[in-house]
């Protein structure tokens, strides 16, 4: 276990990476009504802000800009998904189909709190910068 605890930061970014491009493919699903069978959303319209918060955010955090900010966006969009549009179908994750939007609510919040790791745009802009990025 001291291996993978060594390479936690390492597993921590790749993390966040997947996690977030999948987010982001939530957004493209919806926006461009690609990668399903439904037509894409109005984009004027909850499920359009909803697509349009899940593909930038979901970039965003992919690609480790702003993550602290687009990760507690997208929790709270996550949040407000399930108990607007699963809650009121049961009372617990399971009978509502509730719990990706659970999962990826409390991993976007630990996201918000650890910050981008060190595979990500915002360390390499630290580094461009000069300022005193922890190895």
């Amino acid at each position: 276990m001291n291996t993978l605890k060594a390479k936690s930061e390492t597993i921590y970014s790749m993390t966040r990476i997947v996690v977030g491009l999948l987010f982001s493919l939530h957004g493209v699903e919806k926006m461009f009504g690609v990668l399903s069978q439904d037509e894409p959303v109005a984009l004027f319209s909850l499920l359009g802000a909803a697509s349009v918060i899940e593909l930038v955010a979901g970039a965003l955090i992919c690609v480790g800009l702003w993550t602290s900010w687009a990760a507690f966006i997208a929790s709270g969009q996550m949040a407000f998904a399930y108990f607007i549009a699963h809650q009121p179908r049961g009372g617990l994750p399971l009978e509502n189909d509730g719990e990706r939007a659970v999962i990826y609510c409390f991993i976007f919040l630990y996201f918000a709190a650890k910050g981008s790791g060190l595979f990500s745009l915002d360390r390499t802009m630290a580094q461009i910068a000069g300022d005193n990025v922890p190895t």
